[in-house]
């Protein structure tokens, strides 16, 4: 079975990636140099295949480091092709760079471009084509992981309910161990018997992995439990009773040897991850306040001769550590008649003009927040920002509304590009956007955008 091999598997994974490597760039030379011509170059093949031999080691470190040698774990397929997308990017910097310190100024950078290019898609394509192949065996029952429960609650029954599912978790729950037998009958699990019965059941049976998911009355029992498991060599995972109120992804501190788990810890916390993020609002925004300027005056001179008043409205909005801040829309309802502080937009709203309900639809109201993301009050991508009488409504109605605050808020975010704007489910909105807290990275960001400018504009609710 695969899980029983996984050295053996990613070794040929590594071949795999070698000759992938190899035929990219024998590929990219051969239509830099044959099919485009042009001046012949300085350096000929054998020149790039022995740069290979520099390039293909880091390219191994860097797909380790993106987990791209992981493929036993459960992964969906586009999550895959952006860490192959985002590992060949670091691995394309990383011959500039060697070519910038080794003073190779001849060196093709179209090649090294189609290297990146074609390697970025037979990698990707062979990772999903090893994934859907998995996925075939797990559904029909091999290479699953043979997983006993100890102790049963609410938290161990959602895993499993999860795991039965989706066989693509890769998982074979043979049963679980509990003082308490549960009476729950809609779960087709076996018991196994008391959580005594542990070592023997090891002994006998065959066992890949163990989760420990303790109620607090059996904690006692948590030592005793993971000292078995040692000494039969099975891996053993803990799932807390607690476990609602962990992170997807916790990070865990260290004083002196004892660790503290942040509960609410984010990966814009890192100085780097803040400033790569920062960087991209900072130029990203300029970019688009020059390309879209015309629309922008287009607009404003629209608004001035559609209805009397001024061209920039001005809401007052909760931001990044429940700072108040002034941010800019384009003018939709008539001057006079703004509304107030206290009540939603609606569909066909008689405040509206009929130019502002245009700009409303397509989204062009909100360009102006350009201007409070270059003034660092908001960001491209992020949670949307409310106003602060309904962040004191919702921070008491709706749980862990407030942990909004914790980053930016953005013009579009993860909740609004999957449908989730305007007059829909505050509960959602907020899932999607403590998703995107949690799981932020500089990819994530791009994909937002990208998915925006797919999707994105059009506001069917055309939300205040």
């Amino acid at each position: 079975m695969v899980k029983e091999n996984q050295h053996s598997f990613v070794t040929l994974l590594k071949c795999a990636d070698v000759i992938i490597g190899l035929i990219s760039i024998i590929t990219a030379f051969g239509i830099r140099f044959y099919v485009f011509r042009g001046f012949w170059e300085v350096f000929g093949l054998d020149y790039y295949m022995r740069m290979m031999v520099l390039i293909l080691p880091v390219y191994f470190l860097i797909y380790s480091v993106f987990e791209l040698y992981d493929l036993l774990s459960y992964k969906p397929l586009l999550a895959e092709t952006e860490k192959v997308i985002s590992a060949n990017l670091v691995g394309l910097v990383f011959i500039f760079v060697l070519s910038f310190f080794l003073r190779v100024v001849d060196l093709s950078r179209m090649v090294i471009l189609l290297f990146a290019l074609i390697n970025t898609v037979l990698s990707a394509a062979l990772r999903i084509f090893i994934r859907l192949f998995l996925r075939s065996l797990r559904q029909k029952g091999y290479t699953l992981k043979r997983l006993l429960i100890v102790g049963w609650n609410h938290a161990s029954g959602e895993l499993f309910d999860k795991m039965m599912a989706n066989r693509n978790y890769g998982y074979d729950v043979i049963g679980y161990l509990s003082n308490l037998k549960s009476p729950e009958e809609k779960r087709k699990i076996n018991y196994i018997g008391q959580i005594s019965m542990l070592e023997s059941f090891l002994k006998t049976c065959r066992v890949d992995e163990v989760v420990i998911s303790l109620d607090y009355s059996d904690l006692p029992l948590l030592g005793e439990i993971i000292e078995v498991c040692e000494r039969e060599g099975v891996k053993s995972s803990l799932l807390p009773f607690y476990s609602k109120y962990m992170p997807a992804h916790p990070h865990v501190d260290e004083i002196d040897g004892i660790p503290l788990v942040n509960v609410r810890r984010i990966p814009l916390d890192n100085l780097m991850n803040s400033l790569m993020k920062r960087s991209l609002d900072i130029f990203g925004s300029l970019f688009l306040l020059i390309v879209l300027s015309p629309l922008m005056l287009l607009t404003a001179v629209c608004i001035r001769i559609s209805s009397p008043g001024p061209v920039i409205y001005c809401q007052q909005r909760i931001g990044r550590s429940r700072k108040e801040f002034t941010m800019y829309k384009f003018r939709s309802m008539q001057a006079q008649n703004q509304g107030d502080m206290t009540t939603w937009g609606c569909r066909g709203d008689c405040r509206r003009t009929g130019f502002g309900a245009f700009i409303r639809k397509y989204s062009i109201d909100e360009l102006p927040q350009l201007v409070n993301v270059l003034k660092g009050e908001m960001s491209l991508v992020g949670p949307r920002p409310e106003r602060p009488f309904f962040v004191e409504k919702f921070r008491d109605e709706v749980p862990l509304y407030m942990l909004k605050h914790l980053v930016r808020p953005g013009i579009t975010g993860w909740a609004q590009v999957n449908g989730w704007r305007g007059d829909t489910s505050i509960v959602e909105r907020v899932k999607c956007d403590l998703f995107y807290i949690e799981n932020w990275s500089f990819m994530l960001d791009i994909k937002i955008l990208l998915m925006t400018l797919v999707k994105g504009f059009v506001n069917e609710s055309e939300e205040l």
